[in-house]
């Protein structure tokens, strides 16, 4: 191709220097000219030629360059997948490790909130201890009182049933002095004998 080029710049020059060696315009043909015209006709089939097969050496360096950015896209979706799956793994450690801070936090807050009630739980149930013992004591005592009420029963039902037997004795004996005084009346008035 550079020596088809150096041919049709030479048949230039000899064109620009031909019109311009003559003054008048006309233009002059010199066997160099004709040599170089002729040599430029062929250099321009040959051009004309080389343009034909020119597309296709396009289509093939283009078809190359596209087989490039092909090779190159699949390189680039095959990074971005990797990237993608990195950056998923980061994200799901990433979302585990909050889980974990939230229910370590969670935990930390209900701890407090968690002592409270074992604490207060713990107070309720010292509470309902003392409260059965102090029903067992007062079962105790109601129990202690059923039996002394019962023994007291018990006891004034005795008394009551000695004092009646008393009153009775003492009837009975008020009687027999009774008697006995009439009887000591009736002899002290009977004439002795």
């Amino acid at each position: 191709m550079g020596p088809r080029l150096g041919v049709y710049s030479r048949f230039q020059r000899v064109v620009v220097r031909t019109v311009a060696g003559s003054g008048s315009g006309s233009l002059h043909w010199s066997p160099d000219y004709l040599c170089l015209f002729v040599q430029y006709q062929e250099d321009a089939s040959d051009v004309k030629d080389m343009s034909r097969y020119k597309p296709h050496i396009l289509l093939s360096q283009e078809n190359t360059q596209i087989r490039d950015l092909q090779q190159e896209n699949r390189e680039l979706w095959v990074s971005l997948e990797e990237h993608q799956d990195a950056l998923e793994l980061i994200m799901s450690k990433y979302r585990k490790q909050m889980l974990q801070l939230m229910v370590a936090k969670k935990a930390m807050d209900a701890e407090p909130v968690l002592k409270a009630h074992q604490s207060h739980s713990a107070e309720i149930e010292s509470q309902i201890d003392r409260i059965c013992e102090m029903g067992e004591v007062m079962r105790k005592a109601v129990q202690v009182d059923d039996d002394q009420f019962c023994k007291i029963q018990e006891k004034l039902a005795q008394l009551e049933l000695e004092n009646k037997e008393l009153r009775e004795l003492l009837s009975i004996s008020s009687e027999s002095l009774q008697v006995r005084k009439e009887n000591s009346v009736d002899t002290a008035s009977q004439p002795i004998k």
